[in-house]
């Protein structure tokens, strides 16, 4: 007998996330210490499967390169555990004996976890293990072009952290990727967060959900390179970040600022750097293909090189070409260059001055990607300071791969691959997630009257004092 694929997903949804709850009763009584050896069987296990993980998504979805989807996934097992070890999540966190308050952290319960086509196995292991950290459960839905990669990297988790101790159910994955399995558990009755990462659609659905979300909006950061720069250093960064699996990271430069004394020294430097400037006429034929009539990104653009993008717009570039830059001057819906691009493709924008500069930044931000994610490159401090006060963003990168450090791989940041864009950016956080963003805290607090019994009311003091006084007079 053939079943209806949408009432078969939300079967599974269904049943994904009872199973889900009754595992997370579980952990929830589990000590900190019972939760990290999970982390600890999840990473090491995610990381052997590195290689065959990242082949698997390649071959399936077509976007990226094995090459750095297995640092990817090496950066959402290792980095993350490590930056996990040795955090405190559940049970008493803080005691305050001055205060009389104490802090306890409380899971939050079952984890609906949207995972994206672009990031499909190494975003299961991120989420896994921020929320195992926390004592959470997590069931993931799978993006429809990324199914069987996906749920092979939790199936690795599931079985890494069953062996740890981790009850049955703790992760798992629908199996059917679906809209209508997708809806499902985002409003199944068991999930009390949901943590979508995603297109814009899939996190505007998980906000109107009705359950508690943390989302992210759109990535589009602009990188400024200021005449302080170095100006090897910091075409190198934004070489490396816009490259790095062929652009799919949210965080990577979208966009080049620079003022007009240092254009030509910019150009120069990137075209040693395998930067393509486009003349106008190559600009247009790919910028037909950058997006659909509907507005939507084009798939059939997302992570491919450069070279295959020229071919595909009809048009040849030079062995060793990295980066395809357009020349524009505006931002706006039929500006396709001003927006996000999931691929090795630039902006460049030429301004009269430092404050045209700031402007300009604001205004690609605010068209898309506030709250996101801005880089800059510059030795002078002052400049520095200035824009970050005034730049709209969550993420604000200094002299640094903006796709690596927004991500936290070459900046203190959290390492994570949900970026919070915050209340300016549409998203309930301006984090990069960890597992502090998936729990409760409960506050144990006394009375501030209620005082030892050898302790001194001040208010005694004063009045006594105000009595000896008197009788002094």
């Amino acid at each position: 007998m053939d079943f209806d694929k949408d009432l078969a997903a939300r079967q599974e949804a269904r049943l994904l996330c009872r199973q889900a709850e009754a595992a997370q009763r579980r952990l929830a009584e589990l000590p900190q210490e019972a939760l990290d050896a999970m982390v600890e069987s999840v990473a090491k296990a995610f990381s052997a499967a590195a290689q065959e993980l990242a082949e698997l998504a390649v071959r399936e979805t077509g976007f990226g390169n094995p090459e750095d989807k297995t640092a990817k996934n090496k950066f959402a097992s290792e980095t993350v555990a490590a930056a996990v070890r040795g955090m405190k999540t559940v049970g008493v966190l803080k005691e305050d004996p001055g205060e009389k308050l104490w802090e306890v952290g409380v899971p939050v319960g079952v984890i609906a976890a949207i995972v994206p086509s672009t990031n499909p196995t190494s975003t299961v292991c991120y989420k896994a293990i921020i929320a195992l950290k926390s004592g959470n459960a997590i069931v993931f839905s799978p993006h429809p072009k990324a199914v069987e990669c996906t749920l092979r990297a939790a199936r690795i988790v599931a079985a890494a952290a069953e062996t740890a101790g981790a009850p049955a159910g703790s992760v798992s994955c629908l199996s059917l990727a679906s809209m209508a399995g997708c809806q499902e558990l985002m409003s199944a009755p068991e999930v009390r967060l949901i943590l979508a990462t995603g297109g814009p659609g899939m996190v505007k659905a998980a906000y109107s959900s009705g359950k508690p979300a943390i989302g992210v909006g759109a990535g589009n950061g602009p990188a400024y390179i200021h005449h302080s720069a170095d100006v090897s250093k910091a075409v190198a960064c934004i070489a490396r970040s816009k490259s790095f699996d062929y652009g799919t990271v949210c965080a990577s430069e979208q966009s080049i600022i620079v003022e007009k004394s240092m254009e030509e020294a910019v150009r120069t430097e990137a075209r040693r750097q395998g930067f393509y400037f486009m003349d106008t006429g190559e600009a247009g034929q790919l910028a037909k293909l950058l997006f659909q009539p509907n507005g939507a990104l084009n798939p059939a653009i997302v992570g491919r090189p450069a070279p295959a993008l020229a071919k595909m717009a009809g048009f040849s570039v030079p062995d060793g070409t990295r980066i395809l830059v357009a020349r524009e001057q505006e931002a706006g819906p039929t500006r396709p260059y001003s927006m996000e691009k999931l691929c090795p493709v630039l902006a460049f924008f030429v301004m009269d001055s430092e404050e045209a500069v700031l402007e300009k930044a604001i205004e690609v931000l605010t068209h898309e990607g506030s709250g996101h994610t801005f880089a800059m490159h510059a030795e002078d401090y002052d400049v520095v300071r200035r824009f970050a006060l005034k730049i709209p963003v969550s993420r604000f990168l200094v002299n640094t791969p903006a796709a690596l450090g927004g991500i936290g791989a070459t900046t203190a940041l959290f390492p994570a691959l949900t970026l919070g864009c915050g209340a300016v950016g549409g998203s309930s956080s301006s984090n990069n997630i960890s597992p502090l963003d998936l729990i409760n805290i409960r506050r144990v607090a006394w009375d501030r009257e209620e005082r030892k019994p050898d302790t001194v009311d001040p208010r005694l003091v004063e009045i006594l004092t105000a009595k000896i006084l008197e009788r002094l007079k």
